[in-house]
C-alpha cells in the first residue's frame, strides 16, 4: 500500500471530511455482534471515532505512524501500524471491517484474502468512497479543471478507481444493496483550501514543480463565492458485503 498522506497527516486531520451519521446507522443495522471491529486504513481515526461508540474493541490500522500520530484517542480504540494485506491479527476476529476512501490503494487479493481469514463467519465488511465535491456550477468546472488537467499526471492509477465509483473494483462477498449517501458541509473558502492542500496529487505536483498551485485557485473560484459559507457535497458510495468463510 502507497502511502500518500503522511506528509500532511496534520491538515490532513483537521480538514479531511467526516462520513454522515446515516452512513453508519445503515452499516450497523446490519451487525448483530459488536464485540470486535477492524478499521483498516484509518487515517486519523475518523471511522474508529463512530465506532468506538459501538463495539467493545476497534484495532485501527494504518502505515502510516503520522496519520496514527494524528488520530482521535479513546480508550477502547487500539492503533497499530499494519499493512492491510498482512496483519498480526488472530484468524476469526472481527464482526466488521471497515475501509473509509482506502480500497483503492490496495492489493486486492491479498487484501481480501486477510479479511476471510481474520473475519468472524457471517461478519461484515464495508468500503467506502466520496467522489469530487460539488458546489455549484461555475466552481465545479474550475475544480473539475484543476483535478483532471492541472493534476491529471500527478495522481497514482488508483485514483481511476474512485473516478469510476468503485465500479470496476472486485468485491467478492455476498453484497448487500445500499442506498445513496452524500457528505454536506457549509465551508468557508479557507476551509475549502485547506481541504485542497490534503490531495495526494497536489503533493507530487509541488515536489516536481515548486509551487503550490492551490491558491490560484482559490483567487479563481473567489468571484462565484457567494457568502461566507457555501454548501459542499460530496456524494458518497457504500458497498457492503458479508464475508463468507
Amino acid at each position: 500500500m502507497k502511502d500518500n498522506f503522511s506528509r500532511q497527516a496534520g491538515v490532513y486531520a483537521k480538514y479531511r471530511p467526516n462520513y454522515p451519521t446515516e452512513l453508519f446507522d445503515f452499516i450497523l443495522q446490519q451487525i448483530s455482534q459488536k464485540q470486535n471491529a477492524w478499521d483498516c486504513a484509518t487515517g486519523n481515526g475518523q471511522t474508529a471515532k463512530v465506532l468506538a461508540g459501538h463495539f467493545e474493541n476497534v484495532f485501527a490500522t494504518d502505515i502510516s505512524q503520522k496519520q496514527i500520530d494524528n488520530a482521535w484517542q479513546a480508550r477502547n480504540i487500539h492503533y497499530s501500524v499494519q499493512p492491510a494485506e498482512q496483519t498480526g491479527f488472530a484468524g476469526n476476529t472481527f464482526d466488521l471491517i471497515t475501509v473509509s476512501q482506502a480500497l483503492h490503494w490496495f492489493n486486492f487479493e491479498k487484501f481480501y484474502t486477510e479479511v476471510r481469514r481474520v473475519g468472524k463467519k457471517e461478519s461484515w465488511i464495508a468500503v467506502w468512497m466520496y467522489s469530487l465535491l460539488r458546489i455549484s456550477a461555475e466552481i465545479d468546472k474550475i475544480v473539475e479543471t484543476y483535478h483532471f488537467e492541472t493534476l491529471e499526471k500527478y495522481w497514482d492509477s488508483e485514483r481511476k478507481y474512485v473516478d469510476n465509483n468503485y465500479a470496476t473494483v472486485p468485491f467478492p462477498f455476498k453484497e448487500l444493496q445500499t442506498p445513496g449517501f452524500a457528505i454536506e458541509y457549509y465551508w468557508t473558502l479557507e476551509e475549502l483550501e485547506g481541504y485542497f492542500n490534503t490531495w495526494s496529487a497536489l503533493q507530487k505536483f509541488m515536489a516536481a514543480n515548486n509551487h503550490n498551485p492551490v491558491p490560484d485557485i482559490i483567487k479563481l473560484i473567489e468571484p462565484h463565492w457567494k457568502n461566507d459559507r457555501m454548501n459542499i457535497l460530496f456524494p458518497l458510495l457504500l458497498r457492503m458485503g458479508k464475508i463468507d468463510q
